[in-house]
């Protein structure tokens, strides 16, 4: 369930499914009665399994910092529905939701889409009543088979591949990666990141299949120890990304790349000093945000992510004690977390995700898969903070929906 989603649709008398059914005949079938909102606005497509919001932020921000005005649609929410859709970073007010609502039901679209489609329709349509320069669309499920594979990308964007959603993509890097290679479009361009060898391969087919024009991190550009951009013929010295983490460098060098290519497209001139203020100045929430003087929060909910955040303990704390704070849905790898997680902490406080009662794990059942030493049980991510030494550092991190229930309690109630 998307917060306040079914509000918009009993307001507006809009009905949907809670389905999961990957397939674009309905979208595609969506986007013709409303007369292809899709292709009203210049797009950057983002698929890949961890670094697409960074990576995301990221390029909106070159792009912002360049004078074009930006619309991003992006999941999941942290509060609600609001934040999925943003206009130059701020969340899509409620009248221009509804506006979207309603000309989504003049267009016949009610009782045609599943949520998930219904919401990527409702985006397409307020992005194209909004005009703005460039919209930055995030895959939700996969790629080839996802809703938000009908639009035709000036570029798309596939920072990273690792084992996830199994059921749905397949079990294997290439079986996933081939999803999320869908989004490569005929004679267009492709920015992809350090991928494993298995998942570059396809990629590498799928470009040529297409006859797009591939672009990989580390080969064709990179970013060197002295935190210099080049692609051999461009480059862009003292870039520090906000950011944390050696991983935010990779997403950093492909959302620089990427935004190249739009400028080049859109016929716009890259400032240096525009692209160092934009990486240094981008935010997102819940990725190794700081919350108070000793608490960190972080989404990491699959072990590819764990193992970045790990590398981000490691690299910002070094040798400090560090307690985690951890809650996990159900269909996680939630030991291939727990495990990458074991390595920069012997002390856990398990609290259970409350939100999806459908895919809850028990804060008991967590702590009977952890390895730790130290571990035990509370009842809210409150309670857990302040059980803690304030002097003591406190990472908190599991599911990404854990964000939407504790990022505010914890902002209003920490100091």
């Amino acid at each position: 369930m998307i917060p306040k989603f079914d509000y918009y649709k009993q307001l507006n008398e809009v009905v949907s499914s809670d389905d999961i059914k990957p397939g674009l005949e309905a979208i595609e079938n969506a986007m013709e009665l409303s007369g292809h909102p899709e292709l009203a606005i210049p797009v950057i497509h983002v698929a890949g399994t961890n670094g697409k919001g960074s990576t995301i932020k990221m390029m909106e921000r070159l792009l912002q910092t360049h004078g074009l005005k930006t619309a991003t649609f992006m999941s999941p929410c942290i509060n609600d529905v609001h934040d999925q859709i943003q206009f130059n970073g701020e969340s899509i007010t409620e009248q221009q939701m509804n506006s979207a609502f309603q000309f989504a039901k003049e267009c016949g679209l009610s009782g045609r889409l599943t949520d998930f489609e219904l919401l990527t329709a409702i985006a397409f349509i307020a992005i194209s009543q909004e005009q703005p320069d460039i919209a930055l669309i995030e895959s939700g499920l996969g790629g080839r088979f996802d809703s938000t594979n009908v639009v035709n990308p000036i570029v798309s964007v596939i920072p990273s591949i690792a084992l996830e959603h199994t059921a749905f993509l397949g079990d294997t890097i290439e079986k996933i990666a081939t999803h999320k290679a869908g989004i490569i479009k005929e004679g267009k361009h492709v920015v992809i990141g350090e991928l494993p060898l298995e998942a570059e391969k396809v990629m590498r087919f799928e470009a040529v299949q297409k006859n797009g024009v591939l672009k990989i991190n580390g080969i064709d550009f990179s970013v060197d120890h002295d935190n210099k951009w080049h692609n051999g013929e461009l480059e862009f010295s003292e870039l520090i990304p906000s950011l944390k983490g050696e991983h935010q460098v990779g997403n950093m060098a492909v959302a620089i790349q990427a935004f190249l290519i739009v400028a080049e497209q859109l016929e716009i001139e890259a400032n240096e000093a525009h692209i160092r203020e934009a990486v240094s100045s981008t935010t997102l929430a819940g990725r190794f945000e700081q919350i108070s003087s000793n608490v960190w929060m972080d989404g990491a909910h699959n072990p590819a992510s764990a193992k970045m955040l790990k590398e981000t303990i490691q690299q910002q704390f070094q040798f400090e004690k560090v307690t985690m704070i951890v809650g996990i849905l159900k269909d996680k790898d939630v030991q291939g977390v727990l495990r990458q997680l074991e390595e920069v902490s012997d002390e856990f406080i398990f609290v259970e995700v409350e939100r999806e009662q459908g895919r809850l794990m028990s804060s008991q059942a967590l702590l009977d898969l952890s390895a730790a030493t130290q571990k035990s049980v509370s009842n809210s991510v409150l309670e857990a903070v302040k059980s803690i030494s304030p002097t003591q550092k406190i990472v908190i991190t599991g599911s990404l929906y854990l964000l939407a229930q504790w990022r505010d309690v914890l902002r209003k109630n920490l100091v």
